[in-house]
């Protein structure tokens, strides 16, 4: 009887365990979010190694947080010039970045001035407050007509990039090419844009072309930094060799980002952004990345270098695989935020 109830109890015991192996092969694991991070973030450092530390910084180490502003108030720097930040902080002498591309930015935020056959395509018009003597007296130092300034493309409608739009549009009657979600964002919000909002014009779709003269800037659509921001590729001509260009449009996390919904979205078009913007940049061979902040592309010490380049390879020139591994950088940058939120998402779940 004994042993009769022992080979029951031991039949009990294997049928018990097979049920529980059973169900765990038809239940998936938990994630272990804690590594898929660590995994994401890694790969992020990985691709920047030392060259891309601004990047890596802003968009994985301290990246930006928060809902979407909705305020339309007039920013303190026009309703209050006085308010406007020292010039010492952002002013930065103009320079001659390549044969046919002049940097006429600051410290932090850059604009570029593209020469052509038959006139001038300028990208980005930094804030309200210093885009007459950054843009205007810049190119005049440099032996530039602003007159000639035929195409204004902003790469996103924030004030640091918009601000100098309306006057130079108004001015010298450029045409204004910008995306269909930021036009509409100007329109929606006319006090934060307040000296700012250029007449609605080009509205840019992916891949159209702007032709001047004998140079062409081909628009990648790359929605996620804002609804409608744009990058480019083009070439410029470095002592008379072509060198062609990937210009990333928008980078940080300004999207809504911390819930779920619309959060996890809202990094997918971010992280699909910068792999479109990588295969445009891998077709054209660019080897030269430029961006609209100095802290990503190093852009106002890089042109300072120039002055002692020689004979040496051009600083901006990084080549076509760094110019990969940043776009790398933020894909994994993305991807460590969004998996945080579908952590979320799953415990609330629960």
């Amino acid at each position: 009887m004994k042993s009769q109830q022992a080979r029951l109890g031991a039949a009990l015991v294997i049928a018990v365990g097979l049920a529980a192996g059973a169900l765990a092969q038809q239940a998936p694991g938990r994630r272990d979010f804690d590594a898929e991070y660590r995994t994401a973030v890694q790969s992020a450092k990985d691709a920047s190694e030392f060259e891309f530390l601004g990047t890596l910084v802003r968009t994985c180490l301290l990246p930006q947080s928060g809902g979407e502003n909705t305020a339309d108030n007039v920013p303190n720097f026009v309703s209050n010039p006085a308010s406007a930040p020292r010039r010492d902080t952002w002013y930065a002498e103009p320079a001659k970045v390549f044969d046919n591309l002049y940097f006429v930015g600051g410290k932090v935020h850059s604009s570029w001035a593209l020469t052509t056959s038959d006139g001038i395509i300028l990208i980005d018009t930094i804030f309200p407050y210093n885009s007459e003597e950054l843009i205007v007296g810049g190119m005049q130092k440099l032996g530039l007509d602003p007159k000639n300034i035929k195409y204004i493309i902003i790469s996103h409608a924030h004030t640091d990039h918009i601000g100098g739009a309306e006057m130079l549009q108004t001015r010298y009657g450029a045409r204004v090419v910008m995306g269909a979600p930021d036009w509409d964002a100007v329109a929606k919000y006319p006090n934060r844009y307040k000296t700012m909002a250029p007449k609605r014009d080009i509205v840019a779709t992916d891949g159209m072309k702007i032709t001047l003269g004998d140079t062409t800037v081909t628009i990648w659509l790359t929605p996620g930094h804002t609804p409608g921001t744009m990058s480019y590729t083009f070439p410029v001509l470095d002592r008379g060799k072509r060198v062609d260009v990937a210009y990333s449009g928008g980078t940080a996390f300004n999207f809504v980002n911390n819930t779920p919904d619309p959060g996890i979205r809202n990094f997918q078009t971010y992280i699909d952004s910068q792999r479109h913007m990588a295969a445009k940049a891998a077709a054209t061979g660019a080897t030269v990345l430029l961006s609209n902040h100095s802290e990503f592309d190093n852009a106002y010490n890089k042109t300072r270098m120039l002055a002692g380049r020689g004979n040496g390879p051009h600083p901006y020139e990084i080549g076509a695989d760094w110019i990969q591994r940043y776009f790398q950088v933020m894909q994994g940058c993305a991807r460590s935020a969004q998996i945080r939120l579908e952590q979320k998402a799953v415990e609330t779940a629960r």
